[in-house]
């Protein structure tokens, strides 16, 4: 049942790991870790962003802007050194002022991108050329898209991409598709579209996998792992900014955008609200990055394993190594575990262990607590159970360390000693029961004293009689001698007892001691529900025979041949004697103060 018990709480734990991994709280702290530990790169020499602004909208007579002042940007960006445009503005309506044509032919100078902005429209611009490596699964869907006019979009180094920014649980961009499907096939996003311009590539190549979507590829450059979804983790790169007074553009592509208040929607990400043309300057910063971060499709496999491995390690090590080991694992584990998530996340693998972390603290609390519960109350029982029959330097001694008393039976070798009043029954008859109880509490404490004082174990009291162990529940030296030296003891205690008996009236007191050495069974006897710390076998039995025999053979005090080799003292040797059970005499001995 204690075994069953201790597997309640895995147990359960696993029951709830899915709905765990599924919750929102857990997708949302997920991401915000990523958020910290995702290192923002250096900018790559090719983009800046350039930012019409406020004072530029009022100084040019308000919003939108002419389209044939779009050409002279154009024309200005051209002189200026740049080697492609990307307008993440859109145009969907003809210009009031008969512009579209002037900057439709400056569109064509050099490879120029326009925006076009997700719209829930089912209106989608033409496709773009796919190859697919694996079965044709996975993507996100658009659901269509604000057109710009035919008139800026027929030229030969035109090109259009998809301004989206779709949002994870907790209302912020981190990822967007580098690729979006259509019922018609596959249509780029707008930093998608800005590399492929560059590379001057004619497809894109799409590897797929059983999840869907693996990775995505544009002609010319490294391949750019994604979600199963198609999207690409973005990099907050700090790309150079310019406006239209400096125009530091030379030799880079350019992302047009407005930063005007109330003109074009800021839209919020883990590095604040930022306008859509830097949003699609990271994009394509973060597809040119190395060690790009990406959630593998095997993220959730292994963070679940590592939960369940790391938690079932701690719980195991905690219950069967003690507090002790379990902190100083719990730490080991905790540490390499933070370490090696941190470590993930800053090469671009974003896979998250927070919650294994936390699960790790759980576990290790809960496990620290019902560890600590079962040894406070395996202490409690300790000191109930021997407080009465060892000293007290020894119960604290098990107590700091139970490992040392095995509970539930070992076969050690011990001396035993048994002690016996002589005469009980006529003493019972001469006396008030009251008087009886007194003298037997007395005998009883002398004989207690003395076992104590030796280091030894009262076993029980057997109405008049006594059990006593030495070298058990703890390990001792020279338990024979301690014994003999016990039982010597018990001999000057009895002396001076019955000199207060016989002074307060009482009748003396005579015992008989018997000690023998040998192996037998030691621990907890009895039932489920009552038990009791003895020791049961032929060496225990022989003493108690040895005890039994002192008043025949008239000494008080009778010590075993196995007693006898191993201890320091000149005992005197006696005439054999037999005794119950035992087919043979038995040598005994007997200690005489020279």
């Amino acid at each position: 049942m204690e075994k069953i018990n201790k597997l309640i709480l895995p147990l359960v734990f696993l029951l709830i790991l899915p709905l765990v991994f599924q919750s929102t709280p857990t997708e949302i702290l997920k991401l915000k870790i990523f958020d910290s530990f995702v290192e923002i790169p250096e900018p790559s020499p090719y983009f800046t962003i350039l930012n019409i602004t406020e004072e530029d909208i009022e100084r040019e007579g308000g919003y939108p802007l002419p389209r044939k002042r779009l050409a002279e940007i154009q024309v200005e960006l051209i002189n200026a050194g740049a080697i492609g445009v990307g307008w993440v503005i859109s145009f969907p309506q003809a210009d009031r002022m008969g512009g579209d044509e002037i900057f439709a032919q400056t569109l064509n100078y050099i490879p120029s991108v326009l925006a076009t902005f997700e719209n829930s429209n089912n209106i989608f611009p033409e496709t773009t050329g796919t190859v697919i490596l694996g079965d044709d699964i996975g993507g996100y869907y658009s659901k269509g898209v604000v057109k710009n006019i035919d008139i800026l979009t027929k030229g030969k180094f035109v090109f259009e991409g998809v301004s989206s920014a779709p949002t994870d649980v907790d209302k912020l961009v981190r990822r967007l598709p580098l690729l979006m499907r259509t019922p018609d096939g596959w249509i780029p996003s707008f930093g998608t579209q800005v590399l492929k311009t560059l590379v001057d590539a004619e497809t894109y190549i799409i590897k797929t996998n059983v999840n869907g979507i693996e990775e995505i590829r544009v002609k010319g450059l490294p391949a750019v792992p994604v979600d199963s979804l198609g999207r690409k983790w973005i990099s907050w790169v700090d790309t150079p900014q310019t406006d239209l007074k400096e125009m530091n553009v030379q030799g880079k592509f350019v992302f047009i955008g407005i930063t005007a208040a109330g003109v074009m929607p800021q839209v919020a990400t883990p590095v604040g609200l930022l306008e859509p043309h830097k949003i699609q300057a990271a994009l394509s910063e973060s597809i040119l990055i190395e060690k790009s971060p990406y959630i593998p499709d095997y993220s959730l496999s292994v963070e679940i394993v590592s939960l369940v491995l790391s938690v079932s390690l701690i719980w195991g090590i905690i219950n069967y190594f003690g507090i002790t080991w379990g902190v100083l694992f719990s730490l080991i584990v905790l540490s390499f575990t933070g370490f090696l998530g941190v470590y993930l996340i800053r090469i671009g693998i974003l896979i998250d262990f927070s919650w294994t972390l936390i699960s790790q603290v759980l576990t290790s609390t809960v496990a620290f607590y019902v560890n600590y519960r079962e040894q406070f109350k395996l202490r409690l029982q300790i000191k109930k159970q021997f407080e009465h029959y060892l000293d007290p330097r020894q119960v604290k001694r098990l107590q700091k360390n139970p490992e040392l008393l095995k509970l539930g039976g070992e076969k050690r070798y011990a001396t035993f000693l048994f002690t016996d009043v002589r005469g009980f029954t006529s003493l019972s008859e001469s006396v008030e029961p009251e008087q009886v109880t007194y003298i037997m509490n007395k005998t009883l404490t002398a004989q207690q004293s003395a076992v104590q004082k030796y280091e030894g174990m009262v076993d029980k009291y057997i109405g008049d009689a006594m059990m006593a162990i030495f070298n058990a529940p703890i390990d001792l030296d020279k338990h024979e001698d301690k014994a003999i030296e016990c039982a010597i003891e018990i001999q000057k205690n009895m002396i001076e007892l019955n000199r207060e008996l016989v002074e307060e009236g009482l009748p003396s007191i005579a015992i008989g001691i018997g000690i023998n050495s040998g192996e037998a069974i030691i621990g907890n006897m009895g039932s489920d529900s009552r038990f009791d710390y003895t020791a049961i076998g032929d060496a225990v039995n022989t003493a108690a025979r040895l005890e039994s025999s002192t008043k025949e053979v008239g000494k008080d005090l009778i010590i075993g041949q196995n007693t006898k080799q191993k201890s320091k003292f000149k005992l005197k040797l006696l005439k054999p004697i037999k005794v119950k059970g035992k087919a043979k005499a038995l040598q005994i001995y007997t200690y005489e103060k020279n």
